[in-house]
């Protein structure tokens, strides 16, 4: 698998569009995804706030797709969430997710962040991978 960082602030890549990758996700994140246009919300905060997206490749097929958008916090926030990530179904199994996360967190300045809901598979990686379940989420809604 062929791993592209694509930073945040320059805009969106010639080849990966944001539309591009936004399909992608909408696709492959099934039950944990969400509306496309959140999606491509996400891929603007990238590209005007900051963060970036790392796609993993095999043969010019989009394989696996992470995004991480910044916090622009220290210490008490991390100052990266991890917002997506969403690996094709037949490219799944064959270490991929691992290697784009690994990828990813190379490429993280500072503490990384995500949420994921208790029954997703996912979940195993993320532990394997050092993260830790440090709070319970609370959320208020308005």
């Amino acid at each position: 698998m062929n791993i592209s960082i694509l930073p945040g602030h320059k805009g969106p890549d010639a080849v990966f569009t944001n539309e591009r990758i936004a399909n992608f996700l909408y696709k492959h994140l099934e039950e944990f995804g969400d509306p496309k246009e959140d999606i491509l919300a996400c891929l603007d905060y990238v590209h005007h706030k900051g963060g970036f997206v790392t796609v993993g490749t095999v043969q010019d097929e989009i394989a696996g797709v992470v995004v991480i958008n910044e916090t622009g916090m220290r210490r008490y926030i991390p100052e990266n969430i991890l917002v997506y990530i969403a690996v094709d179904g037949k490219f799944r199994g064959k270490g991929y997710g691992k290697e784009l996360m690994r990828a990813a967190l190379d490429q993280a300045e500072g503490h990384v962040a995500l949420h994921v809901e208790p029954h997703n598979p996912a979940r195993h990686l993320y532990e394997k991978l050092g993260f830790t379940n440090k709070y319970l989420e609370m959320r208020y809604e308005k």
